[in-house]
């Protein structure tokens, strides 16, 4: 595979169909089979992985650990559940609309990281920005989203190298939908459309992003069942628990929109490919809340790529 830098169109793409998930039952182990005993002892044997690994379904991955925090009792403590189900927030209010929104946003940078693609703004001046959307439509938005990434517990790790329709499905077997690119965003910026989920400053600290970029040897990858490709995620991984950071939360009260990983959306756009990822993962990329990769086909997977669920309100 052709060597590629941070936020590029990675041509990883595998050739296997998706396959159908288990039946619906709220929990991570009710959607996706527990992995086999070669695959565990494959894991957990020789090779000096630093983190323990889970293969489910012979397809996804996620960093074994304890079960997270009930997601009902992180809704009392959040208290943005709404009309949602559990482990949801409520999301309702008017979406800035433009074709071109994350360029003018960035007339309004103020300190920059990099001004060569994928530009990173590191602070933006609120007031020039709130002058120069004013005047731009709206649409009214409302809907129910996943807190966290998929499995959405906090104090999990999130599941990786899932393609478009498997997490379509997975969401589906869960009573739940594939997020809309749209949803994902109003999500992540709110009404005032900042950059970031935390506002307009960029900040390492508060949302997982600009790790060093690390190589990624695609051939390793393949088949991602592999232990080859569980040691080369491993490698390659940066990523934290959901919900690590408190800062990195909306104003809705949604974490980790951006940075940690890149999720899976469903295009907005009529007869567009349907496969969009949104976001950004922990290294040096764009990862605010505007942007989108939309290279990448719905067979695609990924080291960094998974996603969470949203539902239409009760």
């Amino acid at each position: 595979m052709q060597a590629m830098g941070p936020d590029d169109s990675w041509r990883a793409a595998n050739n296997s169909s998706a396959l159908g998930v288990m039946a619906a039952g709220g929990e991570l182990a009710s959607v996706l089979a527990p992995p086999s005993p070669a695959m565990a002892e494959g894991v957990l044997s020789g090779g000096g992985p630093r983190h323990t690994w889970q293969l489910f379904q012979g397809r996804y991955w996620q960093i074994a650990g304890p079960g997270g925090e009930d997601p009902s009792v992180t809704d009392a403590s959040e208290k943005n559940r709404g009309s949602c189900s559990v482990g949801m927030v409520e999301v309702q209010g008017r979406m800035k609309v433009a074709a071109l929104l994350d360029e003018l946003q960035l007339q309004a940078c103020t300190k920059w990281i990099d001004k060569k693609w994928p530009e990173r703004c590191a602070a933006y001046d609120r007031g020039k920005w709130l002058a120069a959307s004013k005047d731009l439509p709206t649409q009214p938005m409302h809907f129910c989203i996943d807190r966290f990434e998929y499995p959405n517990r906090k104090g999990e790790y999130p599941i990786v190298m899932a393609s478009w329709y498997e997490a379509r499905d997975v969401c589906k077997a869960e009573g739940k939908r594939l997020c809309t690119e749209d949803e994902w965003t109003f999500a992540c910026e709110g009404e005032e459309a900042t950059p970031y989920p935390n506002g307009y400053d960029r900040d390492p600290e508060a949302c997982l992003n600009d790790r060093p970029w690390r190589q990624f040897r695609g051939e390793s990858l393949m088949p991602r069942s592999g232990k080859a490709a569980m040691l080369e995620l491993d490698r390659l991984w940066q990523g934290l628990p959901s919900g690590s950071r408190p800062l990195c939360r909306s104003t809705f009260g949604v974490y980790d929109l951006t940075g940690n990983i890149d999720e899976w959306t469903r295009s907005s756009i009529p007869g567009e490919r349907p496969s969009v990822l949104k976001g950004g993962y922990w290294g040096p990329v764009r990862t605010r809340c505007r942007p989108a990769t939309k290279a990448h086909d719905e067979t695609h997977t990924f080291y960094q790529e998974g996603f969470r669920c949203c539902e239409d309100r009760h």
